[in-house]
């Protein structure tokens, strides 16, 4: 495949400076310009993995977009490489796992397309509630037929916000701006953050179904997210109510949409993303009367592609420097021999924010980090970033790092506290994480054992597991047979049981049950379980 090449004048005398980049998809001019200031630049794209591999090591960073993937191999032969820049917001098309083990910083864009994202919802919302599309194929077909195009205002409508980080807040913004009274809906974002910007704010995501005459979806795809609008959310929805979706394809059930369009359940969407992308050229929903369609431009502006490749430059700039990026999305800089002692509690600390998510959901106000015995003596940053991370990362667009975490935190109302305490009995190190929600403080706590994070208290319970893969969680009363009953159930449905913990206060009382599954369970045998007499509280958790 031929190779589109951007020569560099040989006059412009940079590499003493800086270093060499490499840039391997389409970058704005304005990002170039900005790099050839301070180093040499080659423009070369549609390279193949063989072809990366060949000329990386001539170069100190490399910029990407979605085209081009930078695989293990890539960063194995990047001897001088420093940074992989993303230019957007997913590094999925990046090994970062691989460039995070070379010492590799890898950037990427996640603020750049917020406005473009934010109008270009608006312009869907406007489009949908004027019946723009299907009026302006009517009248290009040579119809003038005004009456059957009678649209709604959105004046003194209610817009209903499902997520409200960056570009949810600037929709709402704009929103208000027209007139509309706007009501959100984020689990991890604080009251206060809403009420700063004149929003309404629900912790029922029913409600804002309800109340709403438009409802736009801010969220990021994740597993708790898929099909976050199924056919149970838009049942709630009014008749006259309207669904726009410009964040993530997959977030709406689209053949539940599908029939509430055809029932008149719905008066219409706009859909700027889709489950498949590009979507089948027989999906029903391309051709539907009631639905606004475009091919995932959200962020497509010149004004964002130019802001995009301005912000990665500068990024990429600043790693060569020396200096540490406000978008890393890897590894924090911290001296080595901390880094090496502290590698097996990042781990650790991820997975009892993840643990803590699900065993106790609810909107987080406070985190109290306790670290114990050996941890006390250390430079602990990166590990407050992994506790925000493991809490934050799956239900927020932005990738959380030792640079942002507090940033994030303050813009999601959670107090982070640290405390120090030398004594870890029974244990040489104990992480605890101390975490108000709702009102309601529970604590979890875990240690390192033979290089393995393991869970030891949960609250009151002293008790010992790995958190991986998956998990039953139950409270009972400690009497005969309780372990006996859920393992039947277990058994009955072929769900293999790979170890069991109890933990108990006193005899007799309550007690909390732990059982690690090699199978998730299916939804019919958890419904049994939670008929159980003396069981309490009973959560599958994923790790």
């Amino acid at each position: 495949m031929a190779h589109q090449v951007r020569e560099v004048p040989t006059v412009e005398v940079r590499e003493t400076k800086l270093g060499r980049v490499l840039v391997c998809d389409p970058l704005d001019e304005r990002g170039l310009r900005l790099l050839e200031e301070f180093v040499s630049v080659d423009v070369r794209t549609d390279l193949s993995e063989a072809e990366l591999v060949e000329i990386i090591p001539g170069y100190d960073a490399m910029i990407v977009r979605s085209g081009t993937r930078v695989t293990a191999a890539v960063i194995e032969a990047g001897e001088r490489l420093q940074a992989i820049g993303r230019a957007g917001v997913g590094v999925d098309n990046s090994d970062v796992e691989a460039a995070t083990r070379r010492g590799i910083i890898v950037v990427n864009t996640p603020t750049a397309n917020t406005i473009a994202a934010a109008e270009h919802t608006i312009a869907m919302m406007l489009a949908l509630a004027r019946q723009i599309p299907a009026a302006e194929a009517s009248l290009r077909e040579g119809r003038w037929d005004r009456k059957r195009f009678i649209g709604v205002e959105v004046r003194n409508k209610t817009l209903g916000v499902i997520g409200l980080g960056r570009i949810g807040t600037e929709v709402a913004k704009r929103a208000q701006g027209l007139g509309m009274d706007v009501i959100a809906y984020d689990p991890y974002v604080s009251a206060e953050h809403a009420s700063r910007f004149g929003i309404r704010f629900t912790t029922e995501l029913e409600e804002l179904l309800r109340r709403s005459d438009f409802v736009t979806l801010h969220t990021p795809l994740t597993e708790a997210t898929r099909g976050l609008i199924g056919e149970r959310e838009l049942a709630l929805m009014k008749p006259t109510a309207r669904l726009i979706n410009c964040a993530r394809g997959g977030l709406i059930d689209e053949e539940a949409l599908l029939r509430a369009l055809d029932e008149g359940r719905l008066a219409g969407a706009a859909l700027d993303v889709f489950t498949q992308e590009p979507p089948p050229p027989d999906h029903p929903l391309l051709k539907h009367p009631k639905v606004v369609l475009t091919p995932h431009l959200g962020g497509s502006t010149q004004e964002a592609q130019a802001s995009v490749a301005e912000e990665i430059a500068q990024q990429i700039l600043t790693v060569l420097e020396g200096r540490l990026p406000p978008h890393a999305v890897n590894a924090p800089l911290v001296p080595p021999e901390t880094l090496e002692a502290l590698i097996p509690y990042f781990d650790l600390a991820e997975r009892l924010s993840r643990f803590y998510r699900q065993l106790f959901p609810g909107l987080i106000r406070e985190v109290r980090i306790v670290y114990g015995g050996e941890l006390a003596e250390m430079d602990t940053t990166p590990l407050k970033a992994a506790v925000v991370k493991g809490l934050l990362e799956d239900v927020i667009e932005q990738r959380v790092n030792v640079v942002n975490a507090h940033l994030i935190a303050r813009e999601r109302g959670l107090v982070l506290v640290e405390e120090k305490r030398p004594d870890a009995e029974p244990f040489a190190n104990l992480l605890t994480l101390e975490i108000t929600a709702d009102g309601t403080t529970h604590s979890v706590a875990g240690t390192v054992i033979r290089n393995e994070p393991h869970i030891v208290r949960v609250d009151e319970y002293w008790i010992d597991f790995v958190p991986q893969g998956y998990l039953l969680v139950c409270y009972n009363e400690d009497r005969p047979g309780m372990i006996g009953r859920v393992g039947t159930i277990l058994g009955q449905a072929d769900v293999n049981i790979a170890f069991m913990q109890v933990g108990r206060v006193v005899p007799r009382g309550r007690a909390m049950m732990v059982l690690g599954l090699d199978d998730p369970i299916p939804e019919p045998t958890l419904r049994e379980i939670v008929e159980v007499p003396g069981l309490y509280d009973v959560t599958f958790v994923r790790m």
